[in-house]
C-alpha cells in the first residue's frame, strides 16, 4: 500500500481516526507522517524504534493531567512514592502503591482494558469456587434489574438461585477446614 499523501513510498504508518463517530484512516510513509506530525506525542516523534516503556509513560502523564489535583497529589505511604514519579517511571515503589493510586489507577486500567474487572483465566485449584462466586455476583446484578423493572416473579426465582449457590459456598468451605 503506498502512501496517501505522496504516493511513492509504502505506507508504515496507519492511523485510524474516529471523529463524530465517523472513521477516518490515514496510510502514511514515515517520512510524510512526521512532517504531518501524526505520529508525534507530546513532542515526542516515534521513529523506528518504539518503546513500550515510553507509550505507558505518556498513558500515565494523560491521567495526571486529567484527574489529579495538583496541590492534594496522592503518596503511597509504605515507599513514599508520589503518583507524579510513578507516571515519570511508569512502575510503583511497592505492593502498597497499588492500594495508595487506586483513584487514578482504575480510570487508567478500564481505558485500556475496556473494564476494570478480570474476565480473563481463573487457576485450577481454587478456580471452582471462584467460578461460584462469580456467577453468584451476576445473579445478584439480574436480580437487581428484575426488582427495578417490577419482575417480582422472576428475581424470586434469582433470588433461591442464589441461597442454594451461596449454601454450596458454604459447604465447600467447611469441608475444606476439615
Amino acid at each position: 500500500m503506498l502512501c496517501d499523501e505522496c504516493q511513492k513510498e509504502p505506507a508504515c504508518v496507519h492511523i485510524t481516526k474516529v471523529i463524530n463517530q465517523q472513521k477516518i484512516e490515514k496510510h502514511l510513509c514515515e517520512q510524510c507522517a512526521q512532517k504531518a506530525g501524526e505520529i508525534m506525542s507530546k513532542g515526542i516523534i516515534f521513529g523506528s524504534k518504539f518503546s513500550i516503556h515510553d507509550f505507558l509513560k505518556e498513558m500515565f502523564d494523560y491521567t495526571l493531567t486529567e484527574n489529579a489535583c495538583p496541590t492534594l497529589e496522592p503518596v503511597c505511604s509504605d515507599c513514599g512514592l508520589s503518583y507524579s514519579e510513578f507516571c515519570q517511571s511508569g512502575k510503583f515503589g511497592c505492593s502498597g502503591c497499588y492500594q495508595a493510586f487506586a483513584g487514578q489507577l482504575e480510570p487508567l486500567i478500564k481505558r485500556i482494558h475496556g473494564t476494570a474487572e478480570h474476565t480473563g483465566k481463573v487457576p485450577k485449584r481454587g478456580g471452582r469456587r471462584l467460578g461460584v462466586e462469580q456467577q453468584i455476583k451476576r445473579l445478584r446484578h439480574k436480580l437487581e434489574q428484575h426488582v427495578t423493572r417490577e419482575e417480582y416473579e422472576l428475581a424470586a426465582q434469582l433470588r433461591d438461585e442464589i441461597k442454594v449457590m451461596e449454601r454450596q459456598l458454604v459447604a465447600g468451605s467447611d469441608a475444606s477446614q476439615e
